[in-house]
């Protein structure tokens, strides 16, 4: 898996490429950690456009993610969720934890705008 990183607005866009299995969930929970920690808002958006799998490691990752980004008072934004991926989280019941938004702009508006509400 490869991980591509932009900002927008001030805000870090992860955008994995591939699987979030295995080894490759402990690459991006040491990025997105790791960005998080590096803004000051606390925010990160990820976008699922290029990720077609992902397993317990990987929502693991997306967890600790989120749980550094709440102890900053920051937030935790994904937008382009294939359907697969958005069942297991569903059942999973981690849905509430992340904002979901239908674009990269609309996302990044809302994650500059505020902190945690």
């Amino acid at each position: 898996m490869t991980t591509l990183m932009q900002m927008k607005g001030g805000i870090p866009i992860v955008e994995p490429n591939g699987n979030i299995i295995g080894t490759a969930a402990s690459d991006l929970q040491e990025e997105l950690v790791s960005r998080v920690n590096a803004t000051d808002a606390a925010c990160v958006l990820i976008n699922f456009a290029h990720v077609h799998k992902i397993d317990s490691c990987g929502l693991g990752a997306l967890v600790s993610a989120y749980i550094e980004a709440r102890q900053k008072k920051g937030r935790i934004g994904i937008i382009n969720v294939g359907g697969n991926i958005r069942n297991l989280v569903v059942r999973s019941r981690l849905i509430r934890l992340f904002e979901h938004f239908d674009t990269e702009d609309a996302a990044v508006a809302s994650l500059s705008a505020d902190t945690w509400r």
